[in-house]
């Protein structure tokens, strides 16, 4: 008898309103809570007012929700999408990926400080560790969902995974340990006075090196440039991450300190309802996401959430993977 254990949690937590909240879409609304307190924590460091706080957090909420779900619709799952153009919003039928997450969230951080002419540096930094944390709390969810699965193996610890056959390593694990462990490692080295823009640069080498080894454990349904996808981003990020480290020591010691003024005038005053409202509609909105990869809801779920049924939320859909 294999010591493994099966696999069949209910990837619901709470149905409201006839709406369904999803295990793997309350890792995002962790996530975006955990990246607010944390600016909101150092704002005082990074020169922000309260409302600069709510408009980075919403920036990068947006960030992080376009770009994993563009990574999806136009790499991924693209002879899918192309027939289906209008549900191309519908995160409610899955569909997000993490280098694109990673990706948007970069490019939403990146967009508020130059819109906002803050210095990106030493926000990147600061959300380099949340971000790791972001990331592990997703993997759990990842695994709650059940669609991410290694190799089949005989270890202790192997996870018979819903709809597939065999005991198979739980590689979403492995990398949320990963993901985790990078947040000490991380805290550690900020101890160490690095320069601005050190500690983010870092986050991005780290990440993709240490889930190589990772994802040569994982079963991946698509492949890119002749390799895994998630293999071919893990090399491109790393490349990034490599160049930004590079310049980061090549860096002159004076340029390093950049933190800037603090907000000041109008741009640091203002109502905060609308923020508010808005990023407790984030946090509410993500938990409606079932899944890293579309899919056809009852028939994926139906087993372990009896109850779901087609409709015109969750349509009855083939998708591409």
């Amino acid at each position: 008898m294999h010591g493994g254990w099966v696999h069949d949690i209910d990837p619901i937590f709470a149905t409201v309103a006839g709406v369904h909240l999803w295990w793997y879409g309350l890792s995002y609304s962790i996530g975006f809570l955990n990246a607010h307190l944390v600016l909101r924590r150092h704002r005082d460091r990074l020169g922000l007012s309260l409302r600069g706080v709510y408009d980075l957090t919403l920036f990068l909420v947006v960030g992080v929700l376009v770009g994993g779900r563009s990574l999806v619709v136009f790499n991924n799952e693209w002879s899918f999408y192309r027939e289906h153009l209008s549900l191309i919003p519908a995160i409610w039928i899955g569909g997000l990926a993490t280098h694109g997450l990673i990706v948007g969230g970069a490019a939403g951080v990146l967009l508020f400080c130059l819109v906002r002419r803050r210095p990106f540096r030493p926000v990147f930094d600061e959300l380099a560790i949340a971000a790791a944390l972001i990331l592990g709390c997703g993997r759990i969810g990842n695994f709650i969902d059940g669609q991410i699965f290694g190799s089949l193996t005989a270890v202790p610890w192997a996870v018979k995974f819903p709809e597939v056959d065999g005991f198979r390593h739980p590689v979403v694990l492995y990398d949320g340990l990963k993901n985790f462990l990078l947040v000490p490692l991380l805290l550690w080295v900020r101890t160490r006075g690095v320069p601005p823009g050190r500690l983010a640069a870092l986050f991005v080498f780290l990440y993709p090196v240490l889930r190589i080894p990772i994802d040569l454990l994982r079963e991946y349904p698509i492949t890119l440039l002749g390799l895994p996808t998630g293999q071919t981003f893990n090399i491109v990020m790393a490349t990034v991450g490599l160049a930004l480290l590079l310049k980061s020591w090549l860096r002159p010691p004076a340029a390093a300190a950049e933190f800037g003024p603090r907000e000041s005038g109008p741009r640091s005053r203002g109502s905060l309802w609308w923020r508010r409202l808005a990023f407790a509609a984030c946090l509410a909105g993500a938990m409606v996401i079932p899944s890293d990869a579309t899919r056809d809801v009852p028939t994926r779920y139906g087993k372990r959430h009896p109850g779901l049924e087609h409709s015109r939320v969750y349509p009855p859909i083939t998708p591409a993977t």
